[in-house]
């Protein structure tokens, strides 16, 4: 049979999850409200998920990308409509 065997997932990896998933979270936040606060903490969060890998290695690269997307809306957003950056 060529069926592989389940392997448990690491903790950290569970955790990476969970902070990737919370960086898309604080990122998507941070473009209505003071985006110069939150979203550079939102890519640390991702940063760091990325680094944990495991099974969630893709959703933290796309919390990267997401968190360096809001980032540049976020300021155009608080620039175009006179909202404090921090």
């Amino acid at each position: 049979m060529s069926a592989t065997p389940y392997q448990r997932s690491r903790p950290a990896e569970t955790i990476g999850g969970f902070l990737a998933a919370a960086s898309i979270f604080v990122s998507l936040t941070g473009i209505a409200y003071r985006p110069l606060r939150l979203i550079p903490f939102a890519i640390v969060l991702a940063l760091i998920a990325v680094g944990i890998g495991g099974r969630g290695e893709r959703i933290a690269m796309w919390a990267a990308s997401i968190g360096a997307a809001s980032f540049a809306l976020g300021m155009a957003v608080a620039v175009i409509t006179s909202h404090p950056l921090w």
